[in-house]
């Protein structure tokens, strides 16, 4: 068996952030959920085809490499984007992450609502339906005219080429 080859299939992931807030307005915001997604990538512990930042949820199709697991990365990137959107607000905005306070036994704060949402990509069509709705997101929230003019997206690297944060595969493996 080839060791470098991923043995789990692409997964449509979509976590929200609590009660729908809108955390991730903030592009500093936005730029933890890159930073973390770029080291994933880097650290070869997925292959990442497709994203969008939404200001209160994010998309994505990523493909946990050979020693990963869905749900180890899953994990990691939720916990490690937590941290880092605790430590921004607590640095420049101190009520606002008042917001996020919970009363839970094993956590202070939370940003991620509870089990995100999962799926295998097994068909092509499937992988192209959700590859189209992570690229329309921002078009049918107002944001932008054309997918591609949304700026954190992967939009432009399926429309016209660019990659923008040099961490996107092609679906096509390229």
């Amino acid at each position: 068996m080839n060791e470098t080859y991923p043995i789990h299939y692409p997964q449509f992931y979509t976590a929200t952030i609590i009660d729908w807030k809108h955390l991730l307005l903030d592009n500093q915001h936005k730029d933890i959920i890159i930073d973390s997604l770029k080291f994933l990538v880097a650290d070869k512990r997925i292959i990442l085809n497709a994203f969008v930042i939404m200001s209160n949820h994010i998309h994505l199709i990523w493909q946990p490499t050979f020693a990963y697991t869905p749900s180890d990365i899953q994990a990691s990137f939720m916990k490690h984007t937590a941290k880092e959107l605790k430590r921004s607000l607590a640095g420049k905005d101190a009520a606002a992450l008042e917001a996020y306070k919970v009363n839970k036994y094993n956590r202070t704060y939370q940003f991620w609502k509870r089990e995100p949402l999962s799926i295998e990509l097994r068909t092509h069509a499937v992988y192209m339906q959700k590859l189209e709705y992570i690229h329309y997101n921002p078009v049918k929230a107002g944001l932008c005219v054309n997918p591609e003019d949304y700026y954190y997206s992967s939009a432009k690297f399926y429309h016209i080429g660019i990659d923008d944060f040099g961490m996107l595969t092609h679906y096509s493996g390229n």
